[in-house]
């Protein structure tokens, strides 16, 4: 993703963040961002509106989302698979 039509957006949006905030509040914000800290809070950090942290949040990186099954459902689940039942 580096050399991607939008990286040199990216590079000079996050380069102004740290112009303006620091380094040290740049690397607060991207561990805020993974920790799953509210839009609200972050905005309320920096004298910011929500919008102006999502537009950051969208800049500097994706949102991904992990679902895990629980253990039990796993086994559940490959017992299904292997046609055993349990009923």
């Amino acid at each position: 993703m580096k050399n991607d039509a939008n990286s040199k957006k990216r590079t000079t949006v996050a380069r102004n963040f740290i112009k303006t905030y620091g380094r040290k509040r740049f690397e607060w914000f991207l561990l805020a961002i993974k920790q799953g800290i509210s839009g609200q809070v972050i905005a309320e950090e920096f004298k910011v509106s929500r919008e102006r942290v999502r537009q950051w949040k969208t800049t500097f990186g994706i949102v991904i989302v992990n679902y895990r099954l629980y253990p039990d459902i796993v086994e559940l689940h490959n017992e299904v698979k292997k046609g055993i039942s349990r009923d």
